[in-house]
């Protein structure tokens, strides 16, 4: 079969690319043309566009943005009438992905979602969108599927990916990773700033502010594979800290605590067991904005542990919060206090449990074929 699959940001490219290949499993002559990352093209999708073209962070970005947005909407469609494809598949994304949706749909095309845009945080109103435009959706946060039985919607809860790729990944030898890295023997302590050029930019440079405040430990800035090393060389300037890219994960497996921005990288370090602050930090704009959209009826935080747990877990340092000596206070907690990082290794354990277990990519895998075959 002829699957078009789009995924907008770096996240998104990595749980495709686990799709794609469970996909290849049950379909051998599965055919991919996508929009995503180096991963998907490395499980044999035709790239049409990279991810790093298309991700902008914050309203006023969008609107900064705008023409090269619609532009690229506008290209998109037309690429799938030529490709004709037995199915969309759209991955998050959803500024993007929901206007495919329905152009997908009306055309006669079948649309699957796999990893639901964040409606239940904000623009709740979305999901009559979706009921109308989306053949299927895969969720893979366990509160999701009761958030849209409330809009008499069924969904399918598959189970959180990630948890695949903790359990695929090869066993930790942290000797290896410190000498293949020119690191020191002390604790590792990892500073994930994102993957945008905007939100680098803004989170990094506070990061990096912390440092001599703790000299028993060493610093590690996990480089995003979409950004240059030069780009990072402006902000770190000539800091004794240590910039590894595309290892994020192997970082993590030999950290000891970490500074996270807020997104799908809070889950990662919580499921790899790394104690944590999370941290955001948007333009003044964007920021009022968000403020005003989001249900705070239904969202009390911003970072997916504290969102799946239904409480404070990991500390989150947002927008004004998010300052130097803040931050200093709570990686001393974190790093220092023996109470407070058991009782986070606790939270994460539950954390693991609630997300159900390994398995999601091939278990959406699965679902998505026997419903083609319908």
């Amino acid at each position: 079969m002829k699957y078009y699959i789009i995924a907008g940001e770096a996240s998104g490219d990595l749980h495709a690319s686990n799709l794609m290949k469970g996909l290849k499993k049950l379909d051998p002559s599965a055919a991919f043309r996508c929009w995503g990352g180096d991963l998907m093209a490395a499980q044999g999708g035709q790239l049409v566009k990279h991810y790093r073209d298309l991700a902008f962070m914050g309203f006023v970005e969008v609107v900064a943005n705008i023409k090269t947005i619609t532009a690229n909407i506008r290209f998109c469609k037309q690429d799938i009438l030529n490709y004709t494809p037995d199915v969309l598949i759209l991955v998050d994304y959803p500024g993007f992905n929901l206007r495919i949706a329905e152009f997908g749909k009306i055309k006669g095309f079948r649309v699957f979602y796999y990893i639901s845009p964040q409606v239940w945080a904000w623009k709740q109103s979305r999901v009559h969108k979706i009921k109308k435009f989306v053949d299927r959706m895969f969720v893979i946060l366990p509160f999701e599927k009761e958030f849209y039985a409330r809009y008499d919607y069924d969904v399918d809860f598959v189970g959180h990916p990630l948890l695949d790729m903790i359990e695929n990944m090869p066993e930790n030898i942290g000797t290896g990773f410190r000498q293949e890295n020119r690191l020191t023997d002390r604790p590792i302590i990892a500073l994930l700033p994102g993957s945008r050029k905007q939100e680098i930019k803004t989170m990094l440079a506070v990061m990096l502010e912390v440092m001599d405040d703790f000299p028993e430990y060493q610093f590690v800035v996990a480089g995003a594979p979409s950004q240059e090393r030069s780009f990072y060389d402006t902000i770190i300037r000539k800091r004794k800290v240590k910039l590894i890219e595309g290892q994020t994960h192997r970082l993590l497996q030999n950290s000891y605590a970490a500074i996270v921005t807020s997104g799908t990288a809070t889950l990662e370090t919580a499921l790899f067991g790394v104690p944590e602050v999370v941290c955001y930090k948007g333009s003044y704009i964007s920021y009022q904005i968000a403020k005003r959209v989001i249900d705070r009826s239904v969202i009390s935080f911003i970072s997916l542990v504290n969102l799946i747990l239904g409480r404070e877990a990991v500390r989150e340092l947002i927008q004004d919060d998010f300052t130097r000596n803040n931050l200093i206070l709570e990686l001393r907690k974190i790093t220092a206090n023996r109470d407070v990082r058991e009782k986070m290794s606790q939270d994460f354990t539950e954390l693991r449990q609630k997300l159900g277990g390994a398995g999601a990519s091939q278990k959406t895998a699965s679902l998505i074929l026997n419903a083609l075959k319908k």
